[in-house]
């Protein structure tokens, strides 16, 4: 298991703030995503993970799973700055159908992912950038976020190269 920070289970305020609001589907055009009010279990994580990959030897450690899409690609705060708290974990996506990638570097670049109107989702499996502002998530993203608001495509250009390798490291658990 990573290491990070005392209480790296307990489910940080901005979340729980995302798990109040409501998003809509619109039929295709808003954004699918079904936020969470507490973090998966380890073990539906694990779970969740070696049936993904097909590698029944990997445990769901480094992923805290907090939301999803209609089809049960998740979103997580994956631990892979060691010892830094939750909240400067990167935001990720896994799809249902083996879509990921990294969404945003923080939780609070992924408040303002969800300020600009988009979701994980469309941000992985669509590459779509194209801001349509949301009043409640941006009020919500301007009392919890710690990082300044910039365009989506910024955020998550800063993301993935940060993490360049983060699908292929993906491939490489599959079996």
């Amino acid at each position: 298991m990573i290491d990070t920070t005392e209480g790296d289970r307990a489910f940080p305020p901005a979340l729980a703030a995302v798990a109040r609001v409501e998003f809509d589907y619109d039929d295709g055009e808003g954004v699918d995503f079904e936020p969470y009010d507490a973090f998966d279990s380890a073990e539906e994580t694990t779970d969740w993970l070696r049936h993904w990959t097909g590698n029944h030897e990997l445990d769901g450690d480094a992923y805290l799973v907090f939301g999803q899409d209609g089809t049960g690609g998740l979103a997580a705060l994956w631990r892979v700055r060691p010892g830094r708290p939750l909240v400067e974990q990167p935001v990720v996506f896994l799809g249902s159908e083996g879509e990921r990638g990294v969404v945003a570097a923080s939780l609070s670049d992924f408040l303002w992912v969800l300020a600009d109107g988009l979701g994980p989702m469309e941000i992985v499996e669509h590459e779509r950038y194209d801001a349509h502002p949301d009043p409640a998530l941006t009020e919500l993203a301007e009392r919890h976020a710690t990082t300044p608001r910039r365009a989506t495509r910024d955020l998550v250009e800063a993301a993935r190269s940060e993490f360049p390798t983060f699908s292929e490291d993906i491939d490489a658990l599959c079996r």
